[in-house]
Formats: C-alpha cells, sequence, structure tokens
C-alpha cells in the first residue's frame, strides 16, 4: 500500500525517534452516534500492518459518543454576550470564546465569576504579549470545546462537542476489538495535545506530539479523522 498525505502535508516526518510515514485514511462523514470500534475495523484495518500505530481525531469520538451539546439546548446569558465581544471568534485553529456559545459553555463549566475573572486576567497579559491565560485558567475542556460554526460543514453551527469521554479507555477498546495500537489526538495548525493512548503505546506525549506536529489531518473538509502511522 502507498502512503497518501492531505494537500499541503508531506507523507515522512523525521522525529527524535525516527522516521515515520503517515498515510490520510479518508470517511465518509460520520454522524452522531455512530460505533467507532467499526469505524476503525472497515476504513483502517483493510491498511494496518503489524507495528503501525493510529491517530485518532477527538471529534470523531465525541460523536460517537453522542458527547455534542445542541445549541438550541444553550441558554445564553448577558455576561456570555458581554465578554465574548471582547475575544477573539474563529481563526485557522477553530472556535474562540468570541463565539457567544463557547464562551457560554465556559460559563456553564466554571461559573460567572471565574470567567470573568479569567477575561480580566487575559485582558491584561494581552498588554505584555502573554497568550493563553484565559484557558489556562477556564481548563482544557472549554479551550477543546469544537464546533458552533458551519464554515467547513453547515451541520456543526447547530452544536458543540467537548473533549471525548475516558479517551484512554476508547483506546483501550479499539486496541481489544481491532488489535491496533491507538492514540487520541486534539490537533491543529498551531497546538497539538495526546488526550488518550492504548497502554501498549511507549512514546512519550511530546514524542507523539512530535510524529503529528504538521497536522496531517488538515484542518477543514479533508474527512480523514484517521492517520495511521508507521515508522519506516
Amino acid at each position: 500500500m502507498e502512503f497518501t498525505a492531505n494537500a499541503n502535508k508531506n507523507v515522512s516526518i523525521e522525529t527524535s525517534t525516527g522516521t515515520y510515514d503517515r498515510c490520510a485514511i479518508q470517511t465518509h462523514f460520520v454522524q452522531i452516534g455512530e460505533d467507532y470500534g467499526e469505524l476503525v475495523e472497515r476504513y483502517v484495518k483493510p491498511l494496518w500492518q503489524e507495528g503501525d500505530m493510529l491517530a485518532i481525531a477527538e471529534k470523531i469520538i465525541s460523536l460517537c459518543q453522542n458527547n455534542v451539546i445542541p445549541k438550541k439546548d444553550m441558554k445564553v446569558t448577558k455576561l456570555a454576550k458581554f465578554l465574548s465581544r471582547f475575544a477573539t471568534q474563529h481563526n485557522s485553529a477553530g472556535i474562540g470564546v468570541g463565539d457567544v456559545y463557547k464562551m457560554q459553555y465556559a460559563i456553564d463549566l466554571n461559573g460567572g465569576a471565574k470567567v470573568f475573572l479569567a477575561a480580566v486576567c487575559a485582558g491584561f497579559g494581552k498588554l505584555v504579549g502573554k497568550k493563553g491565560i484565559f484557558y489556562d485558567m477556564v481548563g482544557e475542556e472549554v479551550r477543546g470545546l469544537d464546533g458552533f460554526y458551519p464554515d467547513v460543514f453547515p451541520v456543526y453551527g447547530e452544536y458543540g462537542i467537548p473533549l471525548p469521554k475516558d479517551p484512554d479507555g476508547v483506546c483501550r477498546k479499539i486496541k481489544e476489538k481491532t488489535g491496533i495500537s491507538c492514540i487520541i489526538i486534539d490537533a491543529n495548525d498551531f497546538t497539538r495535545d495526546i488526550l488518550g493512548k492504548s497502554s501498549d503505546v511507549t512514546l512519550s506525549e511530546e514524542q507523539l506530539c512530535e510524529i503529528i506536529r504538521d497536522n496531517p489531518a488538515g484542518q477543514d473538509d479533508q474527512c480523514t479523522p484517521f492517520i495511521l502511522i508507521r515508522k519506516k
């Protein structure tokens, strides 16, 4: 099998632990409630070889878990409307808390007082060139929230997609069902995070992030939530 990459991405990458090939595996548009194990069996298993590792986009796992927040069920407060006016709404990394629904999500998780304090601290941070203070204070769940915007796929404008539940457990189940070692990643063109991995993956999070540092899954409408990784 010849590995293929998304547009403007490379198949191979050199890291401190060696050179790896990454194959971007395209799927159908995954719907809420699908079985992630079946998706791996259908799309990945025919290409997999012993020793390969699979990187899975976190959004797909959350969709399969029915882990979504319908916009119609959210009650947007005056505080969310006020604070969102001073924040970034959207960039190539995804939705920001300038979107009133993501700001409301932060308030629902942390409470209005903490989010207001985080916004104030973030404002002072910008004055001295320090970024990321808001998310450091409100937590990774808020930073990792996806959805609530229809830019790429219109349906994503109707709900938010939080980080997946029990990502280590998901990886364990996939390994048990398919035999495929895997990691769950939250990646964009600026940051990479390893949310979970099967117990047989011995590389550190830092080493794993090296392998996906160029975000091989892409950021737009590629529909490539699976990246098969093979050491050369």
